[in-house]
């Protein structure tokens, strides 16, 4: 189904990536509030791992009900946090460059993270989930 927003058409596949990246922003900001207040407590590295693992049980949610419209299950889940697990493993790699040799912020230096991963976590999440084609989306 196409959708009209003003003078422009919005076909199934960017509504599911505006759908994604509205959901991935949701879950950032949640995250990242999550992180703060654990950083105050811990040191990063243990925030961010907590954070994240509170940050892939509401995208798992958002992912499958909202982006590719699949039922959420047991199976689902179980798989799911495969994604993130690579995710995690990348991000924890650039969070540590940024912070450590670039000298970038604990604070901001995961926002630079998530923003970089978007691309590598939809295409992950579409595999795993095994989303609807973009003409059913």
């Amino acid at each position: 189904m196409f959708i009209k927003v003003g003078k422009t058409t919005v076909g199934p596949r960017a509504q599911r990536w505006l759908r994604f990246i509205i959901g991935g922003g949701i879950n950032t900001g949640f995250t990242y509030l999550v992180y703060v207040g654990i950083n105050a407590i811990l040191p990063y590295h243990a925030a961010y791992l907590i954070a994240y693992a509170v940050g892939v049980v509401f995208s798992y949610w958002f992912n499958a009900r909202v982006v590719f419209r699949v039922p959420l299950s047991w199976k689902g889940l179980a798989a799911y946090p495969v994604v993130y697990v690579i995710q995690y493993l990348v991000s924890a790699l650039c969070l540590g460059g940024l912070v450590e040799f670039f000298q970038i912020s604990e604070l901001i230096a995961p926002l630079v993270v998530a923003v970089a991963m978007i691309p590598l976590t939809y295409l992950m999440s579409k595999l795993v989930l095994g989303g609807k084609k973009p003409s059913q989306a």
